[in-house]
């Protein structure tokens, strides 16, 4: 990756949670990969198939409650122990739908989304890094909320759990861009947007912080990557202990979900975390969901959040 960027050449790559696994396509080797990809600025194909006009019946398997209710008492047990503060709590959910990946491709509607052959599927709501002109800008997004409560985005700004763990995620990102960037500061606070889904709509609370890319990370696209990763948002904090808690309560390995995706055009780079995750193994289904687990956190509404979360974005 650093090779690329700083030859000015541009790329799309994926970067697994663990950094185990990483994939990089300069732009012309795309050619003849069944990879399509929508971001704000870049697409490939150009021109992918309309929606088929065949109905969407996402059915979801999810673990018990009482078998989510074990990795959430492991994880509150270490966060009152003060092992960590915010956990990022996941798990895989089998899944049933009368779409493939190629039809909720055409008919989802997302900032990001990625078809990765026949292998993945994500809908991201949420950039991870850009920078453009030595500008470095991260969106941490904590915090959900049911769109159709009264004065829904006025109860997520003053719910006492999510202002916590957006905050937490908010200073953890501050840090974390400290180690690649100057004059890092806090531009936008609890920004809140609204993103459509198959099931309800949802109201989404996040925050822009940005800074200027120190010189050793100018053009090192690789390096700046490797230096953030994995991603605080979707990770929590403190990072090296969290991720070991996150480990001995998760019992499946996350792969590509909650990794990170992105593209350089040659002089710009703008990436997304790599959520809102489908995945197909062995001719299964499966969907990957979760959310941040504080000390205020209760089993019961995390279990529903982790459930709610398993959607297509359309209108």
């Amino acid at each position: 990756m650093d090779e690329l960027s700083l030859a000015g050449r541009p790329f799309l790559f994926f970067v697994d949670f663990l950094l185990e696994q990483v994939l990089v396509y300069p732009r012309e080797a795309l050619v003849g990969e069944d990879i399509w990809v929508r971001f704000p600025g870049f697409s490939y194909p150009e021109n992918t198939p309309a929606p088929s006009g065949k109905s969407l019946d996402l059915q979801s398997f999810p673990q018990s409650f009482t078998q989510y209710e074990k990795g959430f008492t492991s994880i509150h047990n270490h966060i009152q122990k003060g092992n960590s503060y915010l956990v990022n709590y996941t798990c895989c959910t089998p899944i049933q739908c009368t779409l493939d990946f190629k039809e909720l491709f055409s008919l989802a509607e997302a900032t990001y989304k990625v078809r990765y052959k026949d292998d993945f599927l994500f809908f991201s709501p949420e950039p991870f890094v850009q920078v453009e002109g030595g500008r470095i800008s991260t969106y941490p997004m904590k915090g959900t909320i049911d769109a159709a409560l009264p004065n829904a985005m006025e109860l997520l700004r003053g719910d006492e759990k999510e202002k916590a763990e957006h905050y937490t995620v908010v200073d953890l990102l501050r840090n974390d861009l400290s180690m690649v960037a100057n004059e890092v500061e806090v531009a936008h606070f609890q920004k809140i947007d609204l993103i459509k889904t198959n099931r309800k709509n949802l109201y989404a609370m996040s925050s822009e912080i940005v800074g200027r890319v120190k010189p050793e990370y100018d053009k090192r696209i690789g390096a700046l990557i490797a230096r953030l990763l994995p991603a605080g948002s979707i990770l929590g904090a403190p990072k090296d202990k969290t991720l070991e808690i996150i480990k001995e309560a998760e019992n499946y390995a996350r792969g590509f979900y909650t990794g990170v995706c992105g593209y350089f055009d040659g002089e710009n780079l703008d990436s997304c975390v790599m959520i809102r995750f489908m995945e197909q193994h062995h001719g299964a289904l499966y969907f990957k969901s979760g959310g941040g687990i504080t000390g205020m956190s209760t089993a019961a509404s995390e279990y529903q959040e982790m459930i709610n979360k398993i959607y297509v974005p359309i209108s």
